[in-house]
C-alpha cells in the first residue's frame, strides 16, 4: 500500500501536506474511476503531487484551499501526461 507510506510522510512534513495528498488522492481515484488512468498508477500520482506542490503552513482556512486548488491543479496535470 504506498499511499499509506506517502500519508505518512504528509503527516510528518506538517502544514498543507495532508491538504495536498487529500486532494491529489480525490483526483487520482476519479481518473482512475473514469477510465483515464490505472489502478496502479494513483500512488504515483500522488507521490508526483507531494513532490510538486510547496506545503505551506496551514494557519488559515485561505492556505488550506490555495493548496487544495494547486494539488487539484497538478494533480490533474500529470494524470493528462500519463494518458496515450
Amino acid at each position: 500500500f504506498p499511499c499509506l507510506g506517502l500519508a505518512r510522510e504528509a503527516l510528518t512534513e506538517g502544514g498543507t501536506a495532508t491538504t495536498i495528498l487529500n486532494a491529489a488522492n480525490e483526483v487520482a481515484v476519479g481518473e482512475f474511476l473514469g477510465s483515464r488512468i490505472r489502478f496502479t498508477e494513483i500512488a504515483e500520482v500522488v507521490k508526483r503531487t507531494l513532490d510538486g506542490v510547496s506545503a505551506q503552513p496551514a494557519d488559515t482556512l485561505e492556505q488550506i484551499l490555495d493548496a487544495d486548488q494547486r494539488a487539484r491543479d497538478y494533480t490533474r496535470e500529470q494524470c493528462r501526461r500519463l494518458q496515450p
